[in-house]
């Protein structure tokens, strides 16, 4: 069993030009996902941001980027990144989920763990230290 954690960049609107920049500049595949995309657009404008993207590289570099919805509070630079969490055991994703969302974690759910369209389980917290943590089992890379 093996995990990695991976930057996740929050952007309004600019992610797939920010993903675009970074395969540009460290080369790589580029996978971007609209929320159309993923059936799930809750507000038309958001339908063709990015709500799930990556830049992989064979080098090593792994970015992940997303466009924070219209709905929710973004202030560039504040909460700026996600700690990613990524492995190919469920169990153990569902492991480290069950710690960081115990009751005297002091931690509060933004996404349950579950199964997404772009992930066999995925899930979001932000810890009592107001880390945001992204938990999910990556699909195997390709590239």
């Amino acid at each position: 069993m093996s995990i990695e954690t991976v930057t996740h960049v929050n952007l309004r609107g600019t992610a797939r030009d920010a993903l675009e920049l970074y395969r540009s500049v460290f080369g790589g595949d580029l996978v971007a996902v609209s929320y159309r995309d993923a059936g799930t657009v809750t507000d038309p404008a958001d339908a063709d941001q990015i709500m799930w993207g990556q830049v992989r590289s064979e080098a090593g570099f792994h970015l992940m980027a997303y466009d924070v919805p219209e709905g929710r509070a973004h202030d560039a630079g504040v909460a700026p990144y996600f700690v990613s969490v990524r492995g190919a055991d469920a169990d153990e994703i569902a492991g480290y989920w069950e710690k960081l969302t115990a009751a005297d974690a002091g931690s509060t759910v933004v996404v349950p763990l579950a199964p997404a369209g772009w992930a066999p389980l995925y899930g979001m917290v932000t810890d009592r230290f107001g880390v945001t943590w992204v938990l999910d089992v990556a699909v195997p890379y390709a590239g």
